[in-house]
């Protein structure tokens, strides 16, 4: 072999040698955005994925079908100022944003003075303990939560939030969206409904929501929530998502409820703030949320909202009285539409029968019992009102005293049939 053909080939050597090195670089900077920030990999895929189709529509960019090249004598970047929102949503969130506030639960705890036991800190300290000198209680923040202040009287703002986010509060703050901090007074609560009201100097107030028709909504339908998951340091936080379930009966500290399924998130410290709709409207306050199933598998993209026309009922009873005297039937129902087809089958269900709802239980002695209403009846009216959902049915019954008598409509093996129910106290 010539000298030449020597020098050729170590040439050719030394060029493969660097185009394996560049491409183990290239795998090994792969393999940590992929591996270790998923978001950052697939960023860089989009950037990659952009830039060739970037040189792909340069020769038809005349068309406006696959974009445009833009062309910059000194190579620089610019920001295109020319659209400034980028979300549909943007305009629901203003008319609602600083009427979100965080709800911050206060109770008195129990510490020592002196700082040798570690222990006391978290609350597990001995109060007998010799290395105490003296023991004494002090308001210590105990929970977070949201809620959304929905209109001004007297000199006051009203907000709602839920029940349980003030369960055992001694003391109750929000915090405003300006991030001031002030004193709330609970006006009323319901562990029943999950809510609560509380109220605040209206001086405060820069914003109100309002309330939309909860009973209009449809499964697909875009909305946000709003509320400080995690605490007041994510205050404001936006989560978009669709309406799920429009109406969805749960069992909630024994209580059946109807709510809003959403798969916008919702974490702890969301709850009391408000599900909002494309018009700004709230239509929900966001409760609870499964995040796992009976068998114990992890479930995500299921929360749950009290519908906004519940919402209104209750909060205006607690504002008018401070609690709520709930008139009761003594009934466990299922709504119709939310059985499949085997459900109803099995219940007896007729197949004419798309809406109503299916009474699986009545309580002995129950105003319901004690009117004829029976098991396996469906409801199919109350005061005349149709009756599709659970929620429809106690605003009806909340709008009632009780003694007050109430016509109940129910199908009966095919027949109608109409009941007078004189309604009782709910324990």
């Amino acid at each position: 072999m010539s000298e030449e053909q020597d020098k050729q080939r170590n040439t050719r050597k030394k060029e493969n040698n660097r185009l394996l090195t560049k491409a183990a670089i290239i795998g090994v900077v792969a393999g940590l955005l992929g591996g270790g920030i998923a978001y950052g990999g697939l960023s860089a895929a989009n950037l990659n994925s952009n830039a060739s189709s970037s040189t792909a529509s340069s020769s038809s960019s005349n068309t406006g079908e696959t974009g445009s090249v833009t062309t910059s004598s000194s190579g620089t970047a610019k920001v295109n100022k020319s659209r400034t929102t980028s979300g549909t949503m943007t305009s629901a969130y203003k008319k609602v944003k600083n009427s979100v506030i965080s709800v911050l639960n206060y109770k008195y705890t129990s510490s020592s003075s002196s700082s040798s036991d570690i222990y006391s800190i978290f609350g597990y300290g001995d109060s007998d303990s010799s290395d105490s000198s003296s023991s004494k209680k002090s308001l210590t923040l105990y929970s977070e939560g949201s809620g959304v202040i929905y209109t001004t009287a007297n000199g006051k703002g009203y907000i709602v939030t839920n029940n349980h986010v003030i369960s055992g509060a001694a003391k109750v703050k929000v915090m405003l969206d300006s991030g001031k901090t002030i004193a709330a007074k609970v006006v009323g609560k319901d562990s029943t409904s999950d809510l609560a009201v509380l109220s605040i100097d209206s001086k405060y107030v820069t914003q109100t929501a309002s309330f939309g028709d909860s009973s209009s909504l449809q499964s697909a339908q875009t909305v946000i929530a709003i509320g400080s998951p995690e605490g007041y340091e994510y205050a404001s936080t936006v989560t978009q998502g669709i309406i799920s379930s429009p109406s969805r009966t749960i069992t909630y500290n024994s209580n059946q409820m109807t709510v809003i399924q959403t798969d916008a998130a919702i974490n702890s410290g969301n709850s009391g703030g408000p599900l909002v709709n494309s018009d700004g409207q709230v239509i929900g306050i966001n409760s609870m949320k499964l995040s796992s199933s009976s068998s114990g598998d992890s479930v995500e993209g299921m929360g749950f909202a009290i519908p906004s026309n519940e919402v209104v009922t209750i909060v205006n009873q607690l504002v008018k009285n401070g609690k709520i005297t709930r008139p009761q039937l003594g009934i466990k129902v299922a709504a119709i539409d939310e059985l499949n087809s085997y459900y109803k089958k099995q219940l007896g269900i007729s197949t004419s029968l798309k809406k109503g709802l299916y009474v699986a239980g009545v309580t002995s002695g129950s105003a319901a019992a004690s009117a004829g209403i029976k098991k396996g009846d469906v409801i199919t009216a109350a005061d005349g009102k149709t009756v599709n959902d659970v929620a429809t049915l106690h605003s009806i019954l909340y709008s009632h005293s009780v003694g007050d008598k109430v016509k109940i409509t129910v199908n009966r093996n095919g027949k109608t049939m109409t009941f007078t129910v004189t309604l009782q106290a709910s324990n």
